[in-house]
C-alpha cells in the first residue's frame, strides 16, 4: 500500500500588503488540498484574503492557503516584444534626407552630414535581420556600397549578437565607442513621469518633425527634436547646455515633445542613449523608458 503524498505545506513565502499593485505569482491550496497558481496583479491584501487580478478575472485567495509567492517582473509590454530590427527601422523618420537601399532585411543608409559630421545612424547598414544572401556576399556588398561614397564601412548590430558574432571572421569589427541602448516608453505614461508639458519652449513644427528650443535671452539653452512615425515618436539631439544642467530644463524639453506626439497620435516613445551617459540613462529610466536592445557599430 503506498502512502498518500504530504499536502503542500503554507505560509512559505514573505508576502504581506507591500506587495499590493505589483504583479505577484501565487501558489495555493484549493478545497481538495490540491495546489495551484495564479498570476496576476495582486489588487488588495486584507485580514485573511488576498485578491490577484489575472487575466480570468479577480481571483480571492485565502492567506491562510497560500503555500508560496512572489513578485514576478511587469509583463513586456506588446511594443517591448517587436524585433530590434523593426525598432531601428523607424530611425529613418529623423532623416529627411536619408537615403536607403535594401539588401534583403538589411538596409544600407546614408546621410548627408549634420552639424558639420557624419552621424553613425545614417550612415550605416542596419543588420538586424537576414541578408538574403550569404554574409560574405552581404559583407562585401556594404563595403562595396561605402566605398563608392569614400566612407568608411559600417554595420549597426545588435550588441553580442549572432550577427556581430559571424561577421567578426570576415573582418568586422566593433567601432570601439558610441554603444548605445535603444529605449522605449509608453508616451502617456512618460508625459505623466515627466509632469505636465510647460509649453514655455520655442516650438517649431515641419512635415512630421518638431524642434524645441528653451533660450535665455539669445542663447539656447536646452533643446532636442522629434519625428513621428506611424504612432512612433522618437526623441533625438537632445542637449542642455553644460552650465544649466540639473535645473530641469531636460525633462521641459522631452515633456514637451511627448506632448507634441501624444496629440498627434503617438503611443510608443523611444531614444538612443549612449551606453556610458549615465546621467541620460538614469534621467530617462526615471521617465519610464526601459532598455529595449543595443546597438554597435562594427567597421571593416
Amino acid at each position: 500500500m503506498t502512502d498518500a503524498p504530504e499536502p503542500p505545506t503554507v505560509g512559505r513565502h514573505a508576502l504581506g500588503p507591500h506587495v499590493v499593485g505589483q504583479r505577484v505569482v501565487v501558489r495555493h491550496l484549493l478545497p481538495d488540498g490540491r495546489a495551484t497558481d495564479v498570476l496576476g496583479i495582486c489588487t488588495s491584501w486584507g485580514a485573511d484574503t488576498v485578491v490577484i487580478r489575472s487575466d480570468r478575472g479577480p481571483v480571492e485567495v485565502a492567506i491562510a492557503d497560500i503555500v508560496t509567492g512572489k513578485p514576478v517582473p511587469p509583463r513586456p509590454s506588446v511594443r517591448h516584444r517587436v524585433s530590434a530590427h523593426d525598432v531601428e527601422m523607424h530611425v529613418a523618420s529623423i532623416w529627411p534626407e536619408l537615403t536607403t537601399q535594401p539588401l534583403g532585411g538589411w538596409v544600407l543608409r546614408t546621410a548627408p552630414p549634420l552639424g558639420g559630421r557624419l552621424r553613425r545612424r545614417g550612415n550605416s547598414a542596419l543588420a538586424m535581420a537576414d541578408p538574403g544572401v550569404p554574409l560574405a556576399n552581404a559583407a562585401q556588398q556594404v563595403r562595396s556600397f561605402y566605398a563608392e561614397l569614400g566612407q568608411t564601412p559600417m554595420i549597426q548590430v545588435e550588441a553580442d549578437g549572432d550577427i556581430e558574432a559571424a561577421l567578426a571572421p570576415l573582418g568586422f569589427t566593433p567601432l570601439g565607442s558610441g554603444d548605445a541602448h535603444c529605449q522605449l516608453a509608453s508616451v502617456s505614461r512618460a508625459l505623466r513621469a515627466a509632469g505636465p508639458a510647460p509649453g514655455e519652449g520655442r516650438l517649431t513644427e515641419s512635415e512630421g518633425r518638431c524642434l524645441v528650443e528653451y533660450a535665455d535671452g539669445p542663447v539656447v539653452v536646452a533643446r532636442g527634436e522629434a519625428a513621428l512615425d506611424g504612432d512612433w515618436l522618437g526623441l533625438h539631439a537632445l542637449f542642455v547646455e553644460p552650465s544649466r544642467r540639473r535645473q530641469g530644463l531636460g525633462t521641459k524639453v522631452i515633456a514637451d515633445l511627448l506632448d507634441w506626439g501624444a496629440a498627434l497620435g503617438a503611443t510608443t516613445a523611444w531614444l538612443h542613449v549612449e551606453t556610458d551617459n549615465d546621467a541620460g540613462i538614469a534621467a530617462y529610466e526615471r521617465l519610464g523608458f526601459v532598455t529595449h536592445h543595443t546597438n554597435r557599430y562594427l567597421v571593416g
